[in-house]
């Protein structure tokens, strides 16, 4: 069979009016050329979905505080732990549905959706007055913005196979950037009448509503990603698309680039490799979680707690300094780290080192001043890009062991999972923090050890996680 047929074989018939066939033509024209626009699309909607997450980390602690909901300080961190977690509760419960209508309607209807989500309940957010308010509208966001599961699958099927790491990479590296906007919005635009009293008085809306400034800041940036929804190419096919010829497949050369390698549809739930992944999916994304909850409220509180006493400025500070070096590794020296050791070894290797990482952040107690500052944004700095790596390769397992008809519904499970373990993780780590500092004062394993050590002991589990008999390996690209 010469290639010309090969190549038609793996190529389908257009239909007219199918955005799917339209986006295979485009990717087969394509030369191997990298689809700048269809990505630039994926990274603006990853950061406006990202922002209304990471905003909240600097102020999460004084905002619970000014609820007046704890009888103590010590207790505020427990109740911060439900607050943070109601997002992903919401998210959770709702992410299967935004999957499968991903799957029927099309990828664009559901994105677009939600990025009206964030816009609403992003602002209604900052104006709540009282504690359970704050739950709900985080509860609502989190069940009607469904953005994660179809901007896997659109990323993967925007992209031919030598490209899909860099499509999934830059979810992740929009959610780095989230990690250096949102602290930085939340830190320096929070309570904003006390910081900048000569530009806002106490009187006037943002005096009232202390946390409404970077709310608003989120939803404004928001609505300029909704209106470039508008430009979104759809990707999903309106019709039947055939089962292509595997052995064709093979006998095509790499250099040809088409787009994925034919898969035969089957039941996710005897999809074996794509199953085998959830699991160290759940462990690193509680484990991620718990690490941002429990660093920011680490970092802001007293140090006669075991804390550095922080201010939210700092805070913001290491986190987005944090996400700055996340940014500049996702898009210069991932790719090389993916290249020479592969999908699973490099999420194996990052998840090892960065145990080793996280073992020294009891240790920075002992340290002031820029000592302090260079230590905690050093270990910050590594512990980010190892995280991604870990996650970036996961999703690619995940995206590679489903055929298109069911990529949406599948990422759609797979972060219904996630987020039911990262809405334990702020409870989980809440609660553990709380109990923590009242155990500072002991002299073996005081509080701030023990956060820690559990910290690790998730990391543990889920790198365990990644090696036979618990992970399947699906036919990755080469």
């Amino acid at each position: 069979m010469g290639s010309d047929e090969e190549a038609a074989l793996l190529v389908p018939a257009v239909e007219e009016g199918c955005p799917g066939c339209v986006m295979e033509q485009r990717k087969a024209s394509s030369n191997g050329r990298i689809p700048y626009r269809e990505l630039f699309f994926v990274a603006a909607t990853s950061l406006a979905s990202a922002l209304p997450i990471t905003c909240l980390f600097p102020f999460l602690y004084f905002m619970v505080r000014d609820f007046r909901v704890a009888e103590t300080e010590e207790d505020i961190g427990f109740y911060a732990g439900f607050l943070a977690a109601s997002y992903m509760v919401g998210r959770g419960f709702s992410s299967i549905f935004w999957g499968v209508i991903a799957d029927r309607v099309g990828r664009k209807p559901v994105i677009t959706f939600s990025i009206l989500s964030v816009v609403v309940f992003s602002a209604l957010f900052g104006l709540s007055t009282t504690y359970w308010m704050a739950i709900a509208t985080r509860l609502v966001l989190g069940a009607l913005n469904g953005l994660l599961a179809p901007i896997k699958a659109y990323c993967v099927e925007v992209c031919q196979t030598q490209h899909q790491a860099l499509g999934l990479s830059l979810v992740n590296t929009a959610w780095a950037l989230g990690l250096i906007v949102g602290p930085a919005l939340g830190g320096y635009l929070s309570q904003p009448a006390e910081k900048y009293p000569h530009v806002f008085s106490k009187d006037s809306v943002f005096g009232r509503f202390p946390y409404l400034l970077p709310c608003l800041s989120v939803s404004a940036f928001a609505t300029l990603v909704l209106i470039s929804c508008e430009w979104l190419p759809e990707t999903i096919h309106k019709h039947k698309v055939p089962e292509m010829d595997t052995k064709a497949f093979k006998a095509l050369s790499s250099k040809e680039g088409y787009c994925d390698p034919p898969r035969k549809k089957k039941s996710l739930l005897q999809n074996r490799p794509w199953i085998s992944t959830l699991l160290p999916y759940c462990f690193f994304s509680l484990h991620d979680t718990a690490y941002s909850e429990i660093l920011s409220l680490w970092a802001v509180s007293d140090r006669k707690y075991g804390g550095l006493s922080f201010s939210t400025e700092d805070t913001g500070q290491v986190l987005a300094m944090a996400g700055a070096s996340l940014l500049v590794y996702q898009l210069v020296i991932y790719r090389w780290v993916h290249r020479i050791l592969g999908t699973v070894n490099s999420a194996r290797i990052a998840s090892a080192v960065s145990i080793l990482v996280l073992a020294t952040y009891p240790f920075m107690t002992y340290l002031s001043g820029v000592k302090l500052s260079l230590a905690l944004c050093s270990a910050a700095m590594m512990r980010s890009a190892l995280a991604i790596t870990v996650t970036t390769g996961i999703s690619l397992l995940q995206n590679n062991a489903v055929c298109q008809e069911q990529r949406g519904t599948a990422n759609g499970i797979s972060t219904t999972a996630m987020s039911f373990f990262k809405s334990i993780a702020p409870v989980g780590a809440g609660a553990l923090f709380s109990w923590a500092q009242k155990r500072q004062d002991v002299a073996f394993l005081p509080g701030d050890q023990v956060v820690f050590m559990v910290l690790n002991l998730v990391q543990l589990l889920g790198l365990i996680s990644t090696f036979e008999p618990f992970l399947v390996l699906p036919a990755l690209p080469e």
